[in-house]
């Protein structure tokens, strides 16, 4: 009939089944009813538990085709086997991206329709993607798992410490595909390509000029950067 007569307190889903409520609700609450005897680990939902003792099986019966891999479970075969070149069979309507896996659809189909299911219930922040939640609830309970073993520094989040440990590897994955430069991020790639295409995003508000940050102090008067030699200050620094 389309009756969804379940519905969240906490949130405006509603749902046919109330066991299916009941599930919804631990998103929210965070609560693992559903533990592993062989480890620590706990879940969510019992599906999850059942796949997740099969890690502890060392039997791979799922082997790769066109590699020499083998996994657990058929669903992580699956997932394998959209990695080799060329296979991104989701597709998006609304713009040319595609992907190896439907869950990547799902996400990225959040930015064209804004989005955001999952919420904090500590401040009015919500997000696309749950572990963006997990990551930001850390912000709130300062906690920092993931420890860098070269130095003392530790981040909320796995990708975090993986950019901070380019800083003592130096590895630079980044690398541009008009001249010879590498970076240790996407972001500082994505800068340097508009040096070779010219574009200019990031337009002013009270003119035309696009060279946003260091022009606005025209308009405002500041400058931020002195001499140390001499005291003069100025608008903008250069990086040679």
């Amino acid at each position: 009939t389309g009756e969804k007569p379940y519905s969240c307190h906490l949130c405006e889903k509603s749902f046919k089944q109330s066991n299916d409520l009941s599930r919804h609700i631990r998103t929210h609450t965070g609560e693992k009813p559903y533990s592993c005897k062989l480890c620590d680990k706990s879940f969510q939902q019992n599906g999850s538990l059942t796949r997740h003792l099969k890690t502890h099986s060392d039997k791979k019966v799922h082997s790769c085709h066109v590699c020499e891999k083998s996994f657990k479970q058929s669903n992580e075969l699956t997932n394998h086997l959209k990695i080799h070149p060329g296979e991104k069979p989701y597709s998006c309507h609304l713009c040319d991206k595609s992907f190896r896996q439907n869950q990547n659809l799902t996400i990225h189909l959040r930015i064209h329709t804004g989005e955001k299911p999952y919420s904090c219930h500590l401040c009015d922040k919500s997000f696309r993607k749950n572990y963006s939640l997990t990551c930001h609830l850390r912000t709130h309970t300062d906690e920092k798992p993931y420890s860098c073993e070269l130095c003392d520094k530790s981040f909320r989040s796995k990708p975090n410490l993986i950019r901070h440990q380019r800083s003592h590897t130096g590895e630079k994955p980044f690398p541009c595909k008009f001249c010879d430069k590498c970076f240790q991020l996407s972001h500082n790639l994505k800068c340097h390509l508009r040096t070779h295409t010219g574009e200019k995003p990031y337009p002013c508000h009270l003119c035309e000029n696009s060279a946003l940050t260091c022009h606005l102090s025209i308009h405002t008067g500041h400058k931020p950067y002195s001499c140390d030699l001499c005291g003069a200050t100025f608008r903008c620094t250069i990086k040679n």
